[in-house]
């Protein structure tokens, strides 16, 4: 909530409609989160809005947008640490276990993975990708 705060946005807690479980809402200054989210999914949702706040998006293009992937890569950014990551994927590689032991969805790290780990030969890096149009 710190970072909502630091990017001039206030939180509000809410029911929403059944096909949503969060939203940024640019008029209004807020992120609206569902009621219904579990910890980490309440984490990880609020991660993801936060960067719809962070690249200034106003508008909703759709699900597969580029302003989708913008945000997905802010969240995984924001809420993966890159050693702590690097000491899990150790221990297993598997993408429940890992999101588990960091209090996020998934999706996050699926995401950290898809946009911050960058592959050259043998070595993996961890790294911010700028995700364009």
């Amino acid at each position: 909530m710190q970072c909502a705060a630091a990017l001039g946005v206030r939180v509000v807690l809410t029911h929403l409609p059944d096909d949503m479980i969060g939203a940024y809402s640019p008029l209004e200054d807020r992120v609206y989160l569902d009621l219904g989210l579990t910890p980490s999914e309440r984490r990880s949702v609020l991660a993801h809005e936060l960067g719809h706040v962070h690249y200034g998006h106003t508008c909703d293009l759709g699900p597969d947008s580029y302003i989708e992937r913008q945000a997905d890569a802010y969240a995984a950014t924001l809420l993966v640490h890159p050693e702590d990551y690097a000491h899990l994927e150790q221990i297993s590689t598997d993408t429940h276990y890992i999101a588990e032991e960091l209090d996020v969805t998934p999706n996050v790290i699926e995401d950290f993975r898809r946009y911050v780990l960058k592959k050259f030969g043998q070595r993996t890096y961890a790294g911010h990708r700028l995700v364009t149009t």
